[in-house]
């Protein structure tokens, strides 16, 4: 299982969710900022675009709010440049995190990500230390309730999908990233009910295991501390954890 899979299944399991709406809107309009700034303002011709539009429609984001956001990336209506940081960081026991942040202040995302690990006894890790153990990928997680999986594993790689995973709660859909708009959209127009969790990520491809339930608490904790800081978009783990201490 993927660390981002995992970390949505267990946020899952302990119905921990992010229930703060301003934190989700906050996060889809810079989504779509960096969007509308790099392939412009309109859905047609914009797939990303078109894709987050539907994260924002899911979460009930209000119209204001989203036309805000595309126009800001536009530049139909001013606001500061934001820029994506990507942190790399180990947490105790060895477990590579990749913290991905979208700002408009890099010396504070810098200076509040550094403080959090510190705190958490987590260190900031070197260039391409964690991210060799990653590779980035389309990842689309489907809730797996009612679904036949010969369906759809049947459609999504003739949609151009690398790889299916039943992971319980969920399958896992893995392709290029090129190609997860088009299997995205074909999975959402068969009805498929694709996770907001869904998206081009850091998937990895070396595993660090955590079988002490001690250390899968801390680590937890750690990554829903870091995912409540302003700037921080998106968390990644290679953390594998068992299962008995996620029950923990």
């Amino acid at each position: 299982m993927s660390g981002h899979s995992k970390w949505s299944t267990i946020k899952h399991k302990k119905g921990a969710a992010d229930a703060k709406r301003g934190k989700i809107f906050s996060k889809l309009a810079k989504e779509l900022t960096i969007s509308a700034k790099a392939n412009g303002g309109d859905p047609g011709s914009n797939i990303t675009l078109r894709t987050i539009l539907s994260k924002c429609k899911a979460v009930n984001m209000p119209a204001d709010n989203i036309d805000r956001a595309i126009k800001k990336g536009t530049g139909a209506l001013q606001s500061a440049a934001i820029e994506e940081i990507l942190f790399e960081s180990y947490a105790p026991g060895g477990v590579g995190l990749i913290i991905q942040c979208l700002s408009d202040n890099r010396n504070r995302s810098v200076a509040e990500v550094r403080h959090l690990l510190q705190r958490h006894n987590a260190t900031l890790a070197g260039t391409n230390q964690v991210m060799r153990n990653f590779a980035r990928r389309g990842q689309i997680l489907v809730d797996a309730e009612g679904v036949d999986e010969d369906k759809l594993i049947e459609l999504a790689l003739e949609a151009g999908a690398d790889d299916v995973t039943n992971e319980g709660a969920q399958f896992e859909v893995l392709t290029p990233p090129a190609a997860y708009n088009e299997v995205s959209e074909k999975l959402t127009a068969a009805n498929y009910k694709v996770s907001e969790d869904s998206g081009v990520n850091f998937v990895p491809t070396v595993w660090a295991p955590v079988t002490d339930k001690s250390q899968a608490a801390s680590l937890m904790k750690l990554i829903e501390a870091v995912e409540e800081l302003e700037d921080v978009q998106n968390v990644y783990m290679n953390g594998d954890i068992a299962d008995e201490a996620i029950e923990e």
